[in-house]
């Protein structure tokens, strides 16, 4: 599994499909999540966090790829310290993985409590999952790696103590290449939405990081300030 060659595909008619409506959602979200740091992990040359109004924003990555990084770095082992992030974004993160267990554990630690987490992934059970089931083309973009169902993206987040906050599935298209086909099928995004909703090709999925029997002291606006302008040091220092 290795998300390499993903950014190619996203420059494709199918790709840019599948880019325009995660962007959208994206923006939509982000913009109401308050706080002072924020990271995207993968895919730095598109920024899923253009929407966010907090004073500092990552793209880090593990220099697998070509693309626009503040931060290099081992997915496994962020260089975060725990409790530091308000928000992080995780765009096709988890499924190219080899070990995306390990990824949503290190997402926990660096999160705050009531801390947001974004994930975007394919859906195995859509006309999409199904043409990656049988084509013969699977070592690829997008076909390659492991398809994430949100059922069981919702196991993983409740076991590390995270709640499901909000959601939507999009691009029920048809996995067809060539734009004049895409824009045939246009009306199945309105229909989608109505008569098989989860059925899109794609999914968002928004969850916050809970510590139940924890109430939450927040630290004073000129403690978080300090707190933000040593984190900028210690990435600064990690991608040199």
């Amino acid at each position: 599994m290795s998300i390499q060659g993903f950014e190619d595909w996203l420059k494709t008619p199918a790709g840019q499909y599948v880019l325009n409506w995660e962007q959208k959602q994206h923006d939509l979200l982000v913009a109401d999540i308050f706080g002072f740091n924020a990271v995207q992990l993968s895919l730095p040359s598109h920024d899923f966090l253009r929407a966010n109004r907090m004073p500092l924003r990552f793209r880090c990555d593990d220099g697998r790829y070509d693309g626009f990084s503040e931060v290099r770095s081992d997915l496994h082992y962020l260089p975060f310290a725990a409790n530091s992030i308000d928000l992080v974004v995780m765009p096709h993160t988890l499924e190219f993985d080899a070990n995306p267990h390990q990824v949503l554990r290190e997402v926990e630690r660096i999160l705050v409590p009531e801390g947001h987490v974004i994930v975007t992934g394919f859906n195995p059970f859509s006309l999409w999952g199904a043409k990656r089931k049988l084509s013969r083309r699977q070592a690829l973009p997008p076909w390659r790696g492991a398809y994430l169902s949100v059922p069981r993206l919702k196991d993983w987040f409740s076991l590390l103590g995270f709640e499901m906050q909000a959601g939507a599935f999009g691009c029920y298209a048809p996995a067809v290449t060539q734009e004049k086909w895409l824009r045939r099928f246009q009306f199945m995004d309105a229909a989608g939405d109505r008569w098989w909703p989860i059925a899109g090709a794609v999914y968002i999925v928004q969850a916050i990081k809970r510590q139940h029997g924890m109430r939450l002291i927040t630290p004073t606006w000129s403690d978080r300030m300090a707190r933000a302008k040593a984190l900028v040091t210690v990435t600064q220092k990690v991608d040199q």
